[in-house]
Formats: C-alpha cells, structure tokens, sequence
C-alpha cells in the first residue's frame, strides 16, 4: 500500500514574497544579519568624527586613541561590507527563485514516512527526511534545511494540506 501524500500548492508570488521577504529580510542595511554590524559602524563613525574634530585637543601620547578609532572603524566597515554583500546575493537567489514561480505549472510535494520530494514543473528534488537539519513552523509558513531548503507559505495549500505537512515536519525532522 502507497502511503504517499501529495499536496499541490497555488503558485502566487505574492505569498512566497511575503515568506521570503517578510520584515526587512532583503534590505541591505537593516536585515537582521546587517543591521547589528550598520549600527556598530554608524557608532564608531559618530566617535571617529568627535575625536577628528578635537584632535588638536589631544596630546601626543593620546594621538595614538585616534589610530585605534580609525582601524576599529576599518574594521568595522569591511565586516558591514561582507554582511551586505552576503545579504545581496541571497535576496538574488530569492528573486530568481520567485521569477521562476513565475512560469511554474507544476509544484507539488510528495512524502511519506521516509522520503521528501518536491517536483517544479517536473524538475524533482527527492530527500529522505534524515536529511534535515532543521524545520521552522510559524502560522505563515513551514521552512526546512538540508540538502534542498525550502519554504512553503500556508497560503498556497489549503489549511488541511499545511496541517498535514506540519505533522509530517514534526514528525519527521523536529523529533
């Protein structure tokens, strides 16, 4: 007996743009990987231009505080810089995944006590559960990570289908 279960989600972009992109997610500056590094800077600028406009102020043996600031301030943008160019290329990924929803006919996942697949227009990925490292279930979407990530907002099945897939998420990966 085949114990598959199939759920076949309505494909709007809208729905998964508002998973993927929820909050400031894709802003540059103010996602939550960027934003603690953007303050830090902005502070470290803010003490940089003070102690530039009383340097005169400064004796020889604080000259020294002015060279630490700046290389703290070096510092500081090139870790901003790495958090911002990481945030760039994954909100690419993003959009190239959403305008691929775009021209999608077919997208339907299929599990069972064992195995995970998803088919986008007939393009299939297979996992076994085991494969999961981790499983996010919040009331707008289900998110899991392992060899394929993906998220699926509850807006695109219907409420029986996202309950199905929870208990299979919970079941299966959240142990």
């Amino acid at each position: 007996m085949n114990d598959d279960k199939i759920i076949n989600l309505n494909i709007k972009r809208k729905d998964f743009e508002e998973v993927y992109l929820q909050g400031n997610q894709g802003s540059l500056l103010f996602s939550p990987s960027v934003k603690g590094k953007f303050i830090t800077t902005v502070v470290v600028a803010f003490i940089l231009v003070i102690l530039f406009f009383f340097k005169d102020d400064l004796s020889k043996e604080k000259f020294g505080i002015l060279y630490f600031v700046s290389f703290l301030f070096l510092l500081c943008a090139v870790y901003l810089s790495l958090a911002i160019n990481k945030v760039s290329k994954w909100k690419k990924e993003v959009v190239k995944y959403l305008k691929t929803l775009e021209n999608t006919e077919i997208y339907q996942i299929q599990f069972n006590t064992k195995v995970f697949k998803v088919n986008l227009n007939d393009k299939k990925e297979t996992s076994l559960w085991t494969e999961f490292s981790a499983g996010e279930i919040s009331d707008n979407f289900i998110g899991l990570e392992g060899k394929f990530n993906y998220m699926f907002p509850k807006k695109s099945m219907s409420e029986a289908d996202f309950e199905l897939l929870k208990e299979a998420v919970q079941r299966n990966v959240l142990k």
